[in-house]
């Protein structure tokens, strides 16, 4: 294998972010850049793929330059990236007919509940393992095709291309040679079939979505062409793929039936490796590829907030209360924990695992009295109760972790790790690269090149930074948790 470099590209909800590994999968440099969001009706949210297409390239560049790296020193290209962001562009110019619509968007909410009302909600979750929900791309896809003038038609003749992130991304990288994405990315559509392996036609029928936008799904570990010689100044293979999430849990080494994780980012994302047992949930979770290598699925157990690090975003761009957010470790150590002010952070809808698109978030239990670092300490408190709300949703399909593993931004908040270890009443562990996304992402492309012989190779790479252990009690425990449910049901729309 030539070049002594490894690239993984994180192309997340609110940043792009590129890491250099050297083959011992220590970072030779880094570079992160975030992008707008738009907001154009309540409810709504889009990207501009303009700008995320943009901010890839700059990052890519910067950490290559930070380096001292040409293409030829690159071993291969690992990608990871939002997940169920839904965008069609066209074949031959390759620019896209709308927004990119985030997995965040509820504009589908009436799609979906029309298809409920029709009883079509068991075939999705028997063939999917998802929910009906517009949280996932299929509906976008439908909305866009039908919303935008000529899509519909233009897509019925072939001349579309639908792809979340990962494709769109590897589009760009090839030059517009390669359309393809992996399992775990197909299976966030509501049009793939976990069990077969296939995209499916009586999905395909039900979102009235051609085949002919598709793209191919390969292993997470898997040949995905070659960059175009124009974007990295010569030709390096792309190697591996997955899911943001689904990622984070390889490079957390979660290969063991059981391994838990949960990830901090703009939204908080708890997986757990349920192996080859595609595990129904009665608690409404969702049933997801965590990882396809080597032709062999690996099945997990995810349970998906929608609102996490981007409540912290809302602190500081739309309050105004914080400059940044590691502002909020040091002001909640000030206020400790607050019983009577809840930060319910509903602005996308709740997702597991209650899956309510029509809640809208709330500050509740407000008094004259009440100051900013309240609001602050609630906010953290918020992500960490919704934590809880999953880990118990699980532990009553059978998944009991013992240990849940963190990473993501807000796993550097020694407080919030504290306090989320007792909620839980379970340690918490920190591993000492808290970007396990893009490590996961790098990990892939080095198992495919052969850097990397195998997952257990991977499991040795994880090394704990520390270890937070509950020391609530429990009563304690129990009277926090119920005030956080209380909140919940005012927000509810049902």
């Amino acid at each position: 294998m030539t070049g002594k470099y490894l690239l993984a590209i994180d192309q997340g909800t609110s940043s792009s972010r590129t890491v250099i590994y050297d083959h011992e999968m220590r970072v030779v440099a880094s570079a992160q850049q975030e992008f707008p969001q738009h907001y154009p009706r309540p409810g709504w949210v889009e990207h501009d793929a303009e700008e995320i297409w943009t901010s890839v390239q700059a990052v890519t560049r910067e950490a290559m330059a930070t380096a001292d790296a040409k293409a030829a020193d690159i071993s291969g290209i690992g990608i990871s990236n939002q997940r169920e962001t839904t965008l069609i562009w066209d074949r031959k110019s390759g620019r896209c007919v709308h927004n990119a619509i985030v997995w965040q968007d509820r504009r589908t909410a009436p799609l979906c509940e029309t298809l409920k009302a029709q009883g079509a909600e068991q075939i999705v979750q028997d063939k999917t393992g998802l929910r009906l929900d517009p949280y996932f791309s299929a509906t976008k896809i439908a909305w866009i095709l039908d919303n935008v003038d000529g899509a519909r038609a233009k897509a019925d003749k072939g001349e579309l291309a639908f792809g979340t992130i990962d494709s769109f991304v590897l589009w760009r990288l090839s030059g517009g040679r390669v359309h393809a994405t992996d399992a775990t990315n197909a299976s966030r559509t509501l049009l793939f079939n976990i069990h077969t392996q296939e995209w499916d036609d009586e999905l395909l029928a039900l979102f009235n979505v051609p085949r002919s936008l598709l793209a191919e799904v390969h292993d997470c570990a898997s040949d995905f062409g070659h960059t175009d010689s124009d974007v990295l100044g010569g030709e390096v293979a792309v190697l591996g793929m997955a899911g943001d999430q689904q990622a984070a849990l390889i490079g957390q080494a979660g290969f063991d039936e059981g391994t838990t994780k949960s990830t901090y980012g703009t939204g908080c994302f708890v997986l757990s490796n349920t192996g080859e047992n595609a595990l129904q949930s009665r608690n409404k979770l969702l049933t997801t590829i965590a990882s396809r290598l080597g032709g062999k699925v690996t099945y997990g157990l995810e349970g998906s907030v929608f609102v996490a690090g981007s409540a912290i975003q809302w602190l500081r761009d739309s309050l105004c209360i914080i400059d940044s957010a590691a502002e909020t470790e040091a002001v909640a150590i000030a206020t400790g924990v607050v019983d009577d002010v809840h930060v319910v952070p509903a602005f996308a809808g709740l997702g597991a695992p209650y899956w309510d698109p029509h809640a809208r978030a709330a500050i509740l239990g407000l008094t004259r009295g009440s100051t900013r670092n309240e609001i602050i300490a609630a906010t953290l408190q918020a992500v960490a109760y919704q934590t809880r709300d999953l880990i118990d949703a699980m532990s009553d399909d059978g998944i009991s972790p013992s240990v849940i593993r963190v990473d993501g931004g807000m796993a550097m908040n020694n407080w919030f790790l504290q306090f989320l270890a007792d909620i839980l009443g379970i340690p918490v562990e920190r591993p000492t690269n808290t970007e396990s996304t893009v490590l996961g992402a790098a990990c892939l492309a080095a198992l495919q090149s052969g850097i990397i012989a195998s997952t257990g190779d991977i499991a040795q790479l994880w090394q704990r930074d520390a270890v937070f252990d509950p020391s609530m009690t429990g009563e304690r425990r129990d009277a926090l948790i119920d005030g956080w449910r209380r909140a919940v049901a005012r927000v509810r729309s049902d």
